[in-house]
């Protein structure tokens, strides 16, 4: 049965964001809050969760996942930026962008994109998500909480519980997150182009 924390969405609670670690690190999948909608997250070494998490979405072995990372420093120890990449994600981050980059060593080759060897990251604004990624010092594997057969991320933490409690380890409810997508921007070696327009705004790409 999952357990149920809630935290703060502008100012988490450092001992339950504690918590939440350390249930990441005995290896549970937990649902927790971005500023697109709910996501679910596990650590990026443990097999087990990962498939756990491929299993409750029902997703097949084109999937991209992304990592939740803190800050740039991460972002290019586990994919390879270009400047022009480089430059980019530190003008719109934190925020709702997913870039697809290259993946470097550091990342399992199981997380990768089967053909292409890339990975999403983010690097997220929401305080309750930055507070999990910054404690667990390493990024999050995280996956949008969209079910097979619906149309949206689910929403509301209280559905979410009734839904997946017995699947799910912790789940944090930091609120109603009504789903607004994020904008994905593929950075590749000769183009950097929008793959899905969402809620981020990258003008210099208009």
């Amino acid at each position: 049965m999952a357990q149920y924390f809630e935290i703060h969405p502008k100012n988490p609670q450092p001992r339950l964001i504690q918590q939440a670690v350390n249930i990441l690190r005995e290896g549970g999948v937990i649902v927790y809050p971005t500023e697109a909608s709910y996501a679910l997250g596990c650590q990026i070494g443990d097999k087990a969760a990962m498939d756990q998490i491929r299993s409750l979405r029902r997703l097949d072995d084109n999937h991209n996942f992304t990592l939740l990372c803190t800050d740039l420093s991460q972002v290019s120890t586990f994919t390879k930026m270009g400047n022009e990449a480089h430059r980019l994600i530190k003008k719109l981050t934190p925020g709702p962008f997913t870039f697809l980059l290259d993946a470097t060593r550091e990342v399992p080759r199981r997380l990768q994109h089967p053909k292409k060897k890339t990975i999403g990251v983010r690097i997220t604004e929401h305080p309750v998500a930055q507070a999990l990624v910054e404690q667990l010092g390493e990024p999050l594997l995280t996956s949008t909480l969209m079910m097979p057969g619906d149309s949206e991320p689910l929403a509301d933490p209280y559905e979410i519980r009734k839904r997946l409690e017995k699947e799910l380890a912790l789940v944090i409810d930091a609120g109603v997150i009504e789903y607004q997508p994020t904008t994905v921007i593929a950075c590749g070696d000769k183009s950097i182009e929008i793959v899905r327009q969402g809620i981020g705004i990258a003008p210099m790409l208009e």
